[in-house]
């Protein structure tokens, strides 16, 4: 049922953006901002508060709690389960935001400051960490968790349904259950047709680059037809040998991009950046994570805050279903400190590399990068790459990084989409993976025909909201029912402990 129910739903909307484009824009947009103006305070608190609650279960009574049997280990190595975390999590746009989004802050930077100054240049810096930081990887560690428990600590079914038994018993077998699955699944789809979106219009400013070929409508239909060939192949090569050899790749790339970038760049200006905008960022994160701007007629809060966090959310069930597929084996703490420190560092890092070899170009070398971010967002990139030793060349190697992130991004979303419409399976069938595989790459189609980015922004807003309501709910589930079991670990443990006293009272 939620398979077909889901299909028929995303059919229809594809059907709507194919003979009506204006009209789904123009719906599309009037929802965006209905749906901003009305609760943009409740995504802000929220994941605030899933950030909280991420850390709480961290340190409390519960962290040494294992995602598995007592005594299961980690199915992956350390470096393994990173780099498939990292692709799975945003690959994509980090490479898309790293150059574009410090300097599109830099010349309309929040709080009122006035662009092309210092004080824009740090906002926009801490802005970046702000947006790619522990906040969105608190939203995946809540739902991954959530999966990851109930699946492997308790026998469940992979389904996010599976994950509210405590709270509603067998009611999760029935139509409650399967609304919630197909929610989850319409939230992944239009979030990974964001992300995918993303991704080909980078791939065409990387080609429109080096190779002069015009980023347009139809030249981005075809590369996204060539990268679906490519990861439908890796779809069907399984997890070990297709996501996770890729996902090594992407890293081994990806680290090495960013080692060039911070050798051959500013050097000393970069680490200068990371440590300022670091101790900016942590000093200031409780202001950002609730400021609203219920007094002015900005709109920078929800075209990049707001945007990120629903992004985030509408990835949730797919990061989430990955993470936990590949997170067995791990304590609580481990895993929630794992998800949450390690992939924030590296995006630190990363942001502070390209973000402020950008703003170095721009503001003390004349470089015109924010002019180039005004003209076309997807160029930033690699004009900033251009002014460095080997430009051409490391341009094309970021062009390949992009490639790989979208296949890996793509395959990870098909394995999990099929999860989640074949009753939790962990090896979802091929069939139904080269299905969600073509629709996926429809709708993304669908909403660059629509309205090209800010299209894929409004989709990801838009199908976020009642997602975040119910991983609001997810909580009190996964509170209730860690609570249970630590009673009964508890319980054990006195029973053990009675019966060795017994055994010492025994001895002569």
């Amino acid at each position: 049922m939620v398979f077909y129910i889901s299909l028929i739903l995303i059919g229809l909307f594809v059907l709507w953006g194919v003979f009506y484009p204006e009209h789904l824009s123009a719906t599309a947009n009037a929802t965006f901002e209905f749906t901003i103006s009305t609760f943009g305070w409740f995504y802000l608190l929220v994941t605030l508060g899933f950030l909280i609650f991420s850390l709480y279960i961290a340190f409390s009574k519960y962290g040494t709690i294992r995602l598995g049997d007592d005594d299961d280990e980690p199915e992956y190595s350390n470096i393994s389960w990173f780099a498939m975390l990292f692709s799975a999590g945003m690959g994509i746009g980090l490479v898309f935001w790293g150059v574009a989004e410090p300097l599109s802050h830099y010349l309309v930077p929040p709080e009122g400051a006035l662009g092309g100054t210092a004080q824009a240049a740090r906002l926009a810096m801490r802005y970046s960490f702000f947006h790619w930081g522990l906040h969105p990887w608190a939203i995946y560690s809540v739902i991954s968790l959530a999966l990851a428990y109930f699946k492997f600590r308790k026998g469940y079914r992979g389904l996010i349904s599976a994950t509210f038994t405590p709270l509603l018993g067998d009611r999760v077998n029935g139509p409650i259950g399967k609304g919630i699955d197909i929610l989850a699944i319409l939230a992944t789809v239009f979030g990974v047709a964001t992300s995918l979106g993303l991704g080909t219009l980078q791939i065409g400013g990387g080609l429109n680059h080096l190779f002069h070929i015009p980023n347009v409508v139809w030249t981005q239909i075809i590369i996204i037809a060539a990268v679906t060939v490519l990861y439908l192949i890796s779809a069907t090569a399984g997890l070990d040998k297709g996501i996770k050899t890729i996902s090594n790749i992407n890293l081994l790339i990806a680290v090495g991009l960013m080692l060039f970038v911070l050798m051959t760049g500013p050097t000393s200006f970069i680490f200068d950046t990371f440590t300022s905008t670091l101790g900016g960022y942590l000093q200031n994160v409780v202001q950002m994570s609730l400021r609203l701007s219920p007094f002015t007629e900005s709109t920078w809060i929800g075209t990049w805050t707001l945007f990120y966090w629903s992004w985030w959310i509408a990835w949730a069930p797919f990061v989430g279903m990955f993470i936990a597929r590949v997170s067995k084996g791990r304590t609580i703490r481990e895993f929630i400190l794992g998800v949450l420190i390690i992939p924030s560092a590296f995006g630190f890092v990363w942001f502070s590399v390209f973000g402020a070899t950008g703003l170095k170009l721009e503001i003390f070398d004349g470089a015109h990068l924010a002019e180039a971010v005004q003209r076309d967002v997807t160029s930033a990139l690699f004009i900033m790459l251009e002014q460095l030793p080997l430009g051409t060349i490391i341009a094309g190697l970021a062009t390949i990084l992009i490639i790989t992130f979208f296949v890996t991004s793509a395959d990870s979303a098909t394995f999990v989409l099929g999860m989640l419409s074949s009753k939790g399976a962990l090896n979802p069938s091929a069939k139904v993976k080269l299905i969600w595989g073509v629709l996926q790459s429809t709708i993304a189609v669908v909403l660059l025909l629509s309205g090209g980015l800010n299209g894929l922004q409004t989709a990801s807003i838009v199908a976020a909201l009642p997602f975040a309501l119910i991983m609001v709910f997810m909580c009190f589930s996964i509170q209730k029912a860690l609570n249970d079991d630590y009673k009964q670990i508890r319980k054990k443990e006195k029973e053990r402990l009675k019966k060795l006293e017994a055994l010492l009272l025994r001895e002569p």
